[in-house]
């Protein structure tokens, strides 16, 4: 199912999609798609204490995957994740929300979170500031982070969020492709982090991708059966404006 304009509708009928879409990515997770000894929570914040969070709730690099011998877990040196993009870190350079937690059973620890963008996420400086900020606070942590954003690029991130988020570590800017403007990247949580890129528009079909539960391990999360099945749950009445483009709604706007 090809992505969809979910500026044609108010951010509202978007947060009632991202509860399901959140929901059946952990459905996912539990069910098969992690390793033993992980598991996935939807957690609800406010973004300016997630940092806090995260300094009390992660762990050291204990129970990787490997140390399982799990076949869910993959191995970036034996099968590197099939992302188009890739960027390597260079040295020298208050909304309530849900975001997906994975936790290593033994200890509770967040090893990684999934951040599925919020309208409101980059309506202004300050949101975008704070979301940038807890990606941030989570890759120095070693948290891994995946962020989908089937949003356009506003004023305040002209080449998406990951442009913003990049350029704490490299000099040269991040270039959003105006064909591609929606944007999928995975990160591994580490002081100078690689960041896997999948630049996607509306109409494209989401790819699976990469969630790293350490630095040479990952598991691909599917975003494109889950955002079919959180679709299926979206009211008739706004699937027909979203797909056939005449809104009953405000408008939605970055300013």
């Amino acid at each position: 199912m090809p992505i969809h304009d979910w500026t044609r509708v108010n951010p509202g009928t978007f947060h009632d999609f991202h509860g399901s879409w959140i929901t059946h990515i952990k459905e996912s997770l539990n069910e098969g798609l992690l390793p033993a000894g992980y598991y996935a929570m939807a957690e609800q914040h406010f973004d300016q204490m997630v940092a806090d969070v995260l300094t009390l709730h992660v762990g050291d690099q204990e129970d990787s995957p490997s140390s399982f011998g799990d076949p869910r877990a993959v191995a970036v040196a034996e099968a590197p994740p099939r992302i188009r993009h890739k960027m390597v870190a260079q040295a020298g350079s208050l909304h309530l929300r849900r975001t997906i937690t994975v936790r290593r059973a033994s200890n509770h620890r967040v090893v990684a979170l999934i951040e599925i963008v919020f309208p409101a996420n980059k309506d202004r400086v300050a949101s975008l500031e704070q979301f940038v900020d807890k990606v941030w606070s989570a890759l120095k942590l070693g948290v891994h982070v995946l962020v989908v954003d089937l949003f356009p690029p506003s004023t305040s991130d002209p080449n998406g969020l990951h442009g913003e988020i990049w350029k704490a570590y490299d000099s040269e800017p991040y270039t959003l492709s105006p064909e591609q403007p929606l944007t999928l990247v995975s990160y591994t949580g580490r002081r100078l982090p690689d960041a896997y890129i999948e630049p996607v528009a509306v109409g494209d079909m989401l790819v699976d991708m990469p969630l790293f539960l350490d630095p040479d391990w990952y598991i691909n999360i599917p975003l494109e059966e889950t955002y079919q099945t959180a679709w299926r749950g979206v009211p008739k009445i706004w699937r027909d404006v979203i797909d056939g483009g005449q809104s009953n709604a405000p408008p939605f706007s970055l300013k």
